[in-house]
Formats: C-alpha cells, sequence, structure tokens
C-alpha cells in the first residue's frame, strides 16, 4: 500500500475580481437592502460566474458578452421576466461604475432586453374584478347573489361555518327563504 505524503508546496490563485471590480460590486450593493439587495447579489453572483466560466473578467466584458449571457438564460428555460431583471441589474451595476468613474463606458447601455407580455395571464378574477361582479349579483335576484356568493367563497377558499354564512346573506337557516 501506497502512502502519499501532502506537499507544501504553495499554488498561486488568481483573484477572481479586481481591486475595482470589488469596489464596484461592494458599492453598488451598499445602496441596496432587503429582498432587492438579495435579488441584485444573486443575479451579479450568477454573471459572475457566468463570466468566470467564459474568462471573461466584469470590466473586460463587452455588450455582445452580456447579450450571450442573456441568450444562455433563454437556452436555460429562464422566464422572459427573469431575464430582463437579470440585465437591469447588470446593466445598473455598470451604469454605478460609469458614475464612480470606476469604468470608462457601460458595456450594457445598448443591451437589448426581451419584451415582456404585460397583458395578465391570471385564470381567476382579480378582487376589483370580483368585488364588480358582486355587486352586479346584488343587483339581481337573491338566488343570483347567493349563487355567486357561493362561488366567491368556494373559489376564494373562505371556509366560513354555513350558518354565519346564512346569517351574513339575509337568508333564514331555518325557511330556506
Amino acid at each position: 500500500m501506497a502512502t502519499t505524503n501532502p506537499s507544501a508546496a504553495l499554488v498561486p490563485v488568481t483573484p477572481v475580481f479586481t481591486n475595482l471590480e470589488r469596489l464596484a460590486l461592494a458599492g453598488f450593493l451598499a445602496s441596496y437592502s432587503g429582498l432587492t439587495r438579495q435579488a441584485y447579489e444573486l443575479d451579479l453572483r450568477q454573471y459572475a460566474s457566468w463570466c468566470q466560466h467564459h474568462q471573461l473578467r466584469l470590466f473586460g466584458a463587452g455588450r455582445a458578452d452580456i447579450e450571450r449571457f442573456a441568450r444562455d438564460l433563454e437556452t436555460r428555460g429562464r422566464a422572459r421576466a427573469t431575464i430582463t431583471r437579470r440585465l437591469c441589474t447588470i446593466a445598473g451595476f455598470y451604469r454605478y461604475a460609469v458614475e464612480e468613474e470606476l469604468l470608462d463606458h457601460s458595456p450594457a447601455g445598448h443591451v437589448r432586453r426581451p419584451r415582456l407580455d404585460y397583458e395578465s395571464h391570471a385564470t381567476g378574477l382579480d378582487r376589483n374584478e370580483l368585488g364588480a361582479l358582486l355587486v352586479a349579483a346584488g343587483l339581481g335576484s337573491a338566488a343570483e347573489h347567493a349563487l355567486v356568493s357561493l362561488l366567491r367563497s368556494t373559489a376564494c377558499g373562505y371556509r366560513r361555518p354555513l350558518a354565519q354564512t346564512s346569517r351574513t346573506s339575509g337568508w333564514s337557516a331555518g325557511t330556506g327563504s
């Protein structure tokens, strides 16, 4: 059985970020807090990791590199809103570096962002639509109002006891009217 002795030789390690890149990252993130900061940290961590994987320095990346990053996110199935947010974070980071005179110009200034579809794809009613439906049902017969109220309570997850529902809607539990 052969044993190996650990070597005491030092292996030089190249730092991931230059001092200017580290200063820009810290300064950019310092102006945010809470969930916004966490989201920006995640975005920049993923972008920096992608840059490192492609042997790019943060301050050495160009517009084409940032667009390649976006295309890579698309091929990995990320939503357009996620890609747009990440690109906005990257653009904000580079804008901060330019404003602080750590970088001459922003490579993200003219990066194309995915178009977002602002039309809702919700499968249900929002609060205002539900309110309008209840008002319209209240103008109809008692049976229509009761049916819409019942649909509202089951669809929205309300689980009030039947007796309480009967009292609040003006129905008598004993007579059925």
